[in-house]
């Protein structure tokens, strides 16, 4: 499950952990965050961090020009 975790200390800092991202997709998920938060004072990237990404599945359907998006095709 990916989770993002904001910890507030009680002093204002803030901590941002991200949890079920492989590879750097973490970085992409937390970009937003980060700049709202304020400056990024340290950076500890996890194991996570350097695991390869799963490939995404993508299924392409490719129909020949003369036919419709519901297969139909003219003569």
């Amino acid at each position: 499950m990916k989770t993002i975790i904001v910890t507030i200390s009680p002093t204002g800092q803030t901590q941002l952990e991200t949890r079920g991202y492989a590879g750097a997709g973490c970085r992409t998920v937390s970009r937003d965050l980060e700049a709202a938060l304020g400056d990024v004072v340290a950076d500890q990237p996890t194991a996570e961090f350097y695991a390869a990404a799963p490939p995404e599945r993508i299924t392409l359907r490719i129909l020949p020009r003369n036919c419709n998006a519901t297969g139909q095709c003219a003569p």
